[in-house]
């Protein structure tokens, strides 16, 4: 592996000392912070929750993947589209926001048991024979859809101000492109936080209820968690919500495939042999339904932690364990938590304009990297398919298609299409 820097990888941590590895480990947990936080805001689940089950969750990946993989797991964007979904279909049942979100915790829960499916079959049959199925072709465009899908709320929300948005926005871009070192690694963190000061200066939050909220606290309730909606089930709406949100799994693992390459590139040692894929799958499928029973978003290896690995060159798994742990702790503070639910709607809206362009871009790039042949008619029927019926189902038919009763997402449908299209066509190549 080539090394650009004019200093050493460090493999083990203990070589810096105690008090640099905290920092580090500090460093790790507010780079994946600002996103981490952002998916419970953008869907109505906790933020408190969302923490404890990011370093929770973390911390089972480490433990299944024999401690040897510095990943940090934290909120799935993916997943959004799918939790609104379920939380317009459960608006138009007379169910709470708070309700919905629990049979969607369940459709979650069942796309991380999807997780553990796709490792066995890996570890029985081999990583290439199963990426057959999910080749650029599919999820390229399932990406593509998911960052336009959750365009329109983007641009709602920032309509409710937009000087506010445009300085998240204007400060996203800035610290990513022109930012130096640590600044670089957080320009959502810093977008949040400029345009909540702005919001602040301009009259527009309101912290009245944060006396209220007290220092300490548990971080979830019985009524939050999937378990409580087993008093009195709708199995129709359940089984709604697995559909529309399960096949979401889809991209996701095509996702943490990539990470796991990015991050084997990375530290130069090939996490895809030891501790091998079935066990990083299985790892990051466990945590994220471990979290989706107790009302936390589904959770994925984050990138903004792969670019903390290559700026501090320090690979040591125990780093990104001691940000697990900050993020527990975190977890149990209520005051904390009550001052991201009064994050205006307009810093939301700023920063998910560029987060959900930037999830697009994702898929356009897995495009091109693949050297997908589009003049191809299968390959263009394939691209065209997903994007179609998951953007035109979003708007055309408010975000669902009633299949027998049970709603299905426009992603959903999407992502199922393009996985049998790709089967079915014929490889003009080879013909």
């Amino acid at each position: 592996m080539s090394n650009e820097y004019n200093y050493p990888a460090i493999h083990d941590a203990r070589q810096l000392g105690y008090p640099k590895t905290i920092l580090l480990g500090a460093q790790h947990m507010f780079a994946m912070f600002g996103s981490t936080v952002l998916v419970p805001v953008l869907t109505g689940l906790s933020v408190s929750t969302t923490l404890l089950f990011a370093g929770i969750g973390t911390l089972i990946f480490h433990f299944i993947t024999k401690l040897k993989v510095p990943a940090f797991l934290g909120s799935s964007f993916a997943f959004i589209g799918g939790y609104l979904s379920v939380k317009a279909s459960g608006a138009e049942l007379g169910m709470t926001d708070e309700m919905a979100l629990d049979y969607a915790c369940i459709g979650v829960f069942c796309a991380g048991l999807v997780y553990f499916v796709i490792a066995v079959i890996v570890k029985l049959f081999g990583v290439q024979k199963v990426l057959r199925f999910f080749p650029p072709i599919v999820t390229g465009p399932i990406v593509i859809a998911i960052g336009l899908v959750l365009s329109g709320s983007a641009v709602e929300n920032c309509g409710k101000n937009w000087w506010v948005a445009m300085t998240a926005l204007t400060t996203v871009v800035i610290a990513n492109i022109w930012g130096k070192g640590f600044i670089k690694i957080i320009p959502i963190f810093l977008g949040v936080i400029g345009s909540y000061v702005m919001a602040i200066c301009l009259g527009e939050v309101d912290f009245s209820t944060l006396n209220d909220a007290p220092w300490i606290g548990l971080p979830f309730t019985y009524e939050s968690t999937v378990f409580s909606i087993f008093e009195n089930p709708d199995y129709t709406f359940m089984a709604s919500a697995i559909l529309t949100i399960m096949p979401i799994a889809v991209a996701t693992i095509v996702e943490h495939i990539g990470d796991m390459c990015a991050i084997s590139s990375t530290i130069g040692k090939d996490c895809l042999k030891d501790p091998g894929l079935h066990r990083t799958l299985t790892g990051d499928g466990i945590a994220t339904a471990v979290a989706s029973l107790f009302g936390a978003p589904a959770n994925t290896t984050y990138g903004e932690n792969t670019g903390v690995l290559n700026l501090t060159r320090v690979f040591d798994p125990m780093v990104i364990r001691l940000a697990a742990v900050f993020a527990i702790v975190i977890s149990f503070c209520p005051k904390f938590a009550e001052l991201i639910h009064l994050m205006p709607a307009a810093t939301v809206g700023g920063v998910s304009l560029i987060l959900y362009g930037m999830i697009s871009a994702v898929g356009v790039r897995n495009l091109v990297e693949s050297k997908t042949d589009l003049s191809l008619s299968r390959n263009f029927i394939v691209v065209a398919g997903i994007l179609v019926l998951a953007i035109g189902i979003k708007y055309g038919l408010n975000d669902a298609v009633d299949c027998f009763g049970i709603k299905l997402s426009g992603l959903a449908v999407a992502a199922i299409v393009g996985v049998f299209l790709n089967a079915v066509l014929p490889d003009e190549k080879n013909a």
